[in-house]
């Protein structure tokens, strides 16, 4: 088999029928040669249109990109026509015959120059026009970037509000998501666990000092206007229920006298009021020469029993001629105050000393929320005349108890038994 037919009859190449032209329009021939000259015609004429026969004003309208490239082609369009009307090598001659003639390289040099050149203008002009857009885009983006940080409105709305939303809405994602991721985790039942057994821990141990802080500015509201004595001269009746009115700090709470003066006595007596701390050498009663002491809780742990944990929580605000009244045995006695100090809580000998007026002392634990030192106010009775006043109690130079009453014990003092 010839390699022609061998060729055609590849299977990377499907077999074709060629058709052959009549013996008239066969290369030479006179029809052949007036067709060349027809076409040759044809092309003239449509170039001496383009680049001849233009007025200046569709010139004019030609881009700049567009006339280089004719002026650059024009050459070329015309050698091409000549060459393929005079040249019997012309590629539009080209046959399946064996005998065709060969395209010369000057031809395909002609039609790929054509070629490169308008892809290379036509895409010269393509970039240049989005290079120029996106100029115009980012003109626009960083003037409404400035805008905004102006707080300038765009397009007449204001878009500090649009801001404020989408900076929220991100902050609500983040901290939603960051908390999804924390639930599961597994260390976070773990941590939380710890958390919540510290804040236990914390509120049982340290819940006197944060309630004591808020009753000290906070007023118990229970007092009976009738209480708050403008003239302690004007005759009151006066129950024979013990009670002690301060009408500065909003107290009016009862006393409780049947009691002793140790640790144990005095916290269960102070659940019912204040505490009557007779000590020796320091036992008077109201309308006796001598010193009558009252101790009372300015801040005690919220789980004891008793109403009145804080009672003088805002004893400390009392000054030197501040006015309070006790009531004992249908008498209102009115006191005066002398003189504060603190001191510590075995320092019981502040206590007890000789005088020969009718003096209370007021004892309360400071700073709030602890044990850690005792408040002593002083006040000498005005009212009765103290010149009346009853004779001391006989009592010995000897002191019972080696503390001042305090608060209940902590948290921690009970758990470790201190």
């Amino acid at each position: 088999m010839p390699p022609e037919d061998s060729r055609r009859t590849s299977p990377y190449i499907p077999k074709r029928t060629y058709l052959r032209p009549l013996a008239n329009d066969r290369p030479g021939s006179a029809r052949e040669e007036a067709a060349k000259a027809a076409a040759a015609g044809v092309v003239r004429g449509q170039i001496d249109t383009i680049y001849e026969k233009n007025t200046s004003a569709e010139q004019d309208e030609l881009s700049e990109l567009e006339r280089q490239f004719i002026e650059a082609n024009k050459t070329k369009a015309e050698s091409f026509a000549e060459t393929s009307h005079t040249s019997p090598d012309s590629p539009y001659d080209r046959t399946h015959e064996a005998d065709r003639t060969t395209i010369e390289a000057s031809q395909w040099e002609h039609y790929h120059s054509s070629w490169q050149n308008y892809y290379q203008q036509y895409y010269e002009r393509h970039y240049l026009g989005e290079m120029y857009r996106m100029r115009q885009t980012l003109e626009t983006h960083a003037s409404v970037a400035t805008q905004s940080v102006h707080n300038e409105p765009v397009g007449g709305q204001p878009d500090s509000e649009e801001t404020y939303n989408d900076l929220r809405a991100d902050l609500l994602s983040n901290v939603r998501d960051s908390a999804a991721k924390a639930r599961k985790s597994r260390h976070f039942m773990p941590f939380v666990a710890a958390g919540l057994t510290m804040a236990l821990f914390l509120f049982l141990q340290y819940n006197r000092v944060l309630f004591a802080n808020v009753e000290a500015y906070v007023s118990p509201g229970n007092i009976d206007p009738a209480n708050i004595i403008v003239d302690p001269n004007i005759s009151v009746p006066i129950s024979d229920e013990p009670r002690l009115i301060i009408p500065k700090i909003n107290v009016d709470v009862p006393v409780v006298y049947d009691t002793k003066p140790d640790q144990r006595s005095q916290l269960q007596a102070m659940e019912g009021g204040v505490a009557w701390f007779g000590i020796p050498g320091a036992n008077s009663k109201p309308g006796q020469v001598g010193n009558t002491v009252l101790s009372g809780h300015s801040s005690n742990d919220l789980f004891d029993p008793g109403n009145y944990k804080f009672i003088f929580a805002r004893l400390e605000q009392l000054q030197k001629d501040d006015t309070f009244y006790v009531n004992y045995q249908g008498t209102r006695y009115t006191y005066s105050i002398t003189k504060k100090e603190v001191v510590k809580p075995t320092d019981v000998q502040k206590l007890i000393y000789e005088t020969d007026k009718p003096v209370m002392t007021l004892i309360t634990c400071v700073p709030l929320g602890t044990a850690q030192n005792r408040l002593l106010v002083t006040a000498e009775q005005v009212n009765p005349n103290p010149a009346e006043a009853k004779a001391a109690p006989d009592s010995e130079n000897t002191v019972e108890e080696a503390a001042m009453p305090g608060n209940s014990p902590t948290f921690l003092n009970r758990l470790f038994g201190s």
